[in-house]
C-alpha cells in the first residue's frame, strides 16, 4: 500500500496491530461498534408525489432521520400491480458526484440532469438500473443518503467559467470529504457508519411497508460498499448484490487507496478483517459478487483473492454464494445488470417458496 521507502509500514503494521484477522460469528456486532452505526428511523414519512410512466408507478418520499434537510426518495413498481411486491434498497454510487444521489440511478417525473446522463452512460450502460429492475417485478426504493442528492452540504463554489455548477459542486464535495470523516470521528462515529445508518433506516422503512413482502439490497462501487454493509448489518435482508466493490485490502496499491473514497476505510475496520470477509459475515444468506475484472480500482489479485475468501467462508452454504467474474471496467454494465436481476428473482422467489408469508 505505500510505496518505495515506505513499503515496510505495511508488514509493522499488520505484525503490531493484528490486521485482516479471520473474521467470526461476532463479526456484524463489532463492526456496528467500529463504525459507530446510529440508532435512526425514518421519520415523518411523506409522500410528495405521484406518477406513472414508461410502465411503472412511481412515489417521490421524504423523510427526516432526526438532521439535516429532509432525506428524499424514489419507490417505483410495476404500474397497476397491487400486491405486495418484493422489495429491494437500490444504492447509488459515489462516482465522485455528490450533487446528484438517487437520480444516478432512478428516473423520476423529470428529465436527468446532463451530468447524470453523462455518468449513467459511463457507468451503467445508459440505463437508470432502478427503474429496469422495478420493470421486473420489484419494488425498488432509491434514496439520497447523507452528502448526496437533498442531503447535500451547501459549500462555497470555487468560481470557473467553463465548469458548470453541478462540476463545481462536485469538486467542492469531493475536497470536503476528509472534513466530514474528520468530523463524524470526532463524535465517535465514521462516514462510512453515518452512511449505513442511514441506509437501515431506509431497509426498515421499506419492510414497514404492507405492499412489501421482502426487502434485498444492491448497488455499484459505493453503492455496492453501501449494499454489503447493509446485508451485515441487517439479519433481515433477503439478499445483496453487489458491483465491482468487492476486492482484498491486503492486494491493494498506493493507486487503489487514492482512487477510492473514506466509504471504503473506516478506521479500524482491517482489525476486524479483510474487506471480503466483511462482505462475506452475511453467511449462509444469500450473496452475490459481480467481479469486473478490467476494473482499474482494484487489483486483480485482490478480487482473486476475495473470491477465495468468500468461497470459503460460504463453504457450509456453497449454493447461497455466487462470484461472477466479468471482463469490464468499473461498471454496472448491461450483462452484469442481467445476471443481477436474474439472481435476485431467482433468490427471492426461492425464498419466498421456503418462507410463505402468513395470511391475513
Amino acid at each position: 500500500m505505500m510505496p518505495g521507502e515506505f513499503a515496510g509500514l505495511a508488514e509493522v503494521a499488520g505484525r503490531s496491530r493484528g490486521l485482516f484477522p479471520p473474521s467470526g460469528p461476532d463479526l456484524p456486532g463489532r463492526l456496528r461498534d467500529v463504525l459507530g452505526v446510529l440508532e435512526l428511523s425514518a421519520g415523518d414519512v411523506r409522500i410528495e408525489r405521484r406518477w406513472t410512466a414508461a410502465g411503472l408507478a412511481g412515489e417521490e418520499l421524504s423523510w427526516t432521520v432526526g438532521y439535516g434537510p429532509r432525506t428524499r426518495a424514489f419507490l417505483l413498481r410495476p404500474a397497476g400491480v397491487a400486491g405486495p411486491l418484493p422489495g429491494v434498497v437500490a444504492m447509488h454510487c459515489h462516482a465522485g458526484m455528490k450533487r446528484a444521489g438517487k437520480d444516478k440511478i432512478a428516473d423520476g417525473p423529470e428529465r436527468p440532469a446532463p451530468e447524470v446522463v453523462r455518468l449513467r452512460a459511463e457507468l451503467y450502460a445508459g440505463r437508470a438500473y432502478a427503474c429496469e429492475l422495478a420493470r421486473r417485478g420489484f419494488a425498488v426504493l432509491a434514496h439520497d443518503v447523507f452528502a448526496w442528492g437533498s442531503r447535500r452540504f451547501p459549500l462555497p463554489l470555487a468560481p470557473d467559467p467553463d465548469a458548470s455548477e453541478a462540476d463545481r459542486y462536485d469538486r467542492a464535495a469531493r475536497e470536503h470529504e476528509h472534513v466530514l470523516e474528520k468530523t463524524c470521528t470526532l463524535l465517535g462515529t465514521s462516514f462510512a457508519g453515518v452512511i449505513a445508518s442511514e441506509d437501515l433506516a431506509a431497509a426498515a422503512y421499506l419492510r414497514s411497508r404492507a405492499d412489501i413482502e421482502s426487502v434485498s439490497t444492491i448497488g455499484l462501487s459505493g453503492g455496492g460498499a453501501r449494499a454489503a454493509l447493509l446485508g451485515v448489518l441487517d439479519p433481515a435482508v433477503s439478499a445483496v448484490a453487489v458491483a465491482a466493490m468487492v476486492s482484498s485490502f491486503q492486494d491493494l496499491r498506493a493507486e487503489h487507496v487514492a482512487a477510492h473514497s473514506w466509504m471504503l476505510f473506516p478506521p479500524g475496520l482491517t482489525r476486524l478483517a479483510d474487506w471480503p470477509g466483511v462482505v462475506a459475515a452475511r453467511a449462509p444468506s444469500p450473496l452475490l459478487v459481480l467481479y469486473a475484472a478490467a476494473d482499474p480500482l482494484f487489483p486483480a489479485q485482490g478480487m482473486r483473492r476475495a473470491h477465495l475468501q468468500i468461497t470459503e467462508a460460504y463453504r457450509k452454504s456453497p449454493a447461497t454464494y455466487t462470484g461472477s467474474f466479468f471482463n469490464a471496467p468499473h461498471c454496472f454494465d448491461r450483462p452484469m445488470q442481467e445476471a443481477a436481476f436474474d439472481w435476485l428473482a431467482d433468490t427471492v422467489s426461492a425464498s419466498a417458496a421456503r418462507n410463505p408469508k402468513p395470511a391475513n
